[in-house]
């Protein structure tokens, strides 16, 4: 469960672990510095003062935790968090009620309900901001498509997906294909293949023409020739998107102290999306829950945000992520747990539904 992190040079002992889950879950807790009495009496280590000044002073010295300004308390540094993130974290299961909520919402739907329902789950039950990339299109369902004709050589393809989105783009228009032509294979692949990824649409045509290659007329060269243009071209406004709920949160549970710039930059980026949308991309690729630690991570936008993402599926396939943003000190173990279960509900619901009926 990490991203982008930087691990101690050296392990450090059970004691010292305890310590540093102790001072992060409490700093967590409290937003401010964790004096050793604290310690003491939240952890019941049944240690001396002198051992724990000892313990201490060498979690200082790896640069886990620092005393801010004149305090006696201490606080964790970006590098505490994150070796507490990586090794120390327990996850805290979410309550029956969030449980409750997460089935209702989640349990069936459209798609854009389903994820708006998603990010607003997110945004309550974290009281952080719910991120959700939208579903990839190529995974889309097909509910129609038309072809039309715009001069000789240009192809107008007209793609209606189970979502209700209608996507077009223009594309080289295959030579030989009359106006009839066109109209017979849309209508054959509406007819046929309506329910199916785009993606599989492809495939199934590959396999008729294998099954029919001694029946090759114009209705069968024509989708042949089409099929490949059932996908959008890079530069057809493919790019993801995604939605944002709950931004309001993180201005609630914003230090008094914090530095607004971090918070403009991050209000910024939401506006802009690219710097986001580059973010949530590479979590498509990673494994399970992620955390994105502020600026340490690699993004300077998140100042001193953090992210936690996880992916979603359909068919075992990865198409989206979702994730919460909030404030580095934000309860990790709840928020963990919330991402966790929304991206498997999420998921499971957006995979039980079925086809919308031509």
């Amino acid at each position: 469960m990490s991203a982008s992190h930087h691990p101690t040079s050296q392990p450090l002992s059970e004691r010292a672990q305890h310590l540093l889950r102790g001072l992060v879950e409490r700093y967590v807790a409290d937003g401010r510095p964790v004096g050793s009495k604290t310690l003491t009496r939240d952890l019941g280590l049944g240690l001396s003062p002198a051992t724990l000044r000892n313990v201490m002073a060498d979690l200082e010295r790896l640069g886990l935790i620092a005393a801010p300004h004149t305090s006696a308390g201490r606080v964790p540094t970006a590098k505490g968090l994150r070796v507490f993130l990586d090794t120390l974290l327990r996850t805290q299961p979410i309550d029956e009620a969030a449980q409750d909520a997460l089935r209702d919402k989640l349990g069936s739907g459209e798609p854009a309900a389903l994820v708006e329902n998603a990010g607003r789950l997110l945004a309550d039950l974290s009281q952080q901001a719910g991120v959700v990339l939208l579903p990839r299109r190529d995974v889309a369902r097909l509910r129609h498509v038309d072809f039309v004709s715009l001069s000789d050589d240009r192809l107008l393809v007209i793609v209606v997906t189970d979502d209700g989105d209608v996507h077009n783009w223009v594309v080289r228009q295959p030579s030989g294909l009359s106006p009839a032509a066109l109209t017979r294979a849309a209508n054959y692949l509406t007819e046929h293949h309506a329910g199916k990824t785009l993606a599989q649409v492809r495939g199934a045509i590959l396999d008729e023409l294998q099954r029919a290659r001694l029946e090759v007329g114009e209705l069968m060269q024509a989708m042949t020739e089409l099929a490949e243009h059932l996908t959008p071209p890079p530069n057809a406004g493919a790019a993801g998107d995604y939605l944002i709920r709950g931004e309001s949160n993180l201005l609630a549970s914003a230090d008094a102290a914090a530095d607004l710039r971090n918070l403009q930059a991050l209000f910024r980026a939401f506006g802009e999306k690219r710097e986001l949308l580059r973010l949530l991309d590479e979590c498509l690729h990673g494994q399970g829950v992620q955390i994105f630690l502020g600026a340490e991570s690699g993004y300077q936008f998140l100042g001193d945000f953090s992210l936690v993402t996880a992916p979603y599926e359909i068919d075992g396939e990865v198409v989206g992520v979702l994730g919460v943003i909030g404030p580095q000190r934000m309860p990790y173990q709840r928020v963990v747990s919330v991402v966790d279960v929304t991206a498997r509900l999420l998921g499971a619901a957006l995979n039980r539904r079925q086809p919308h009926p031509m």
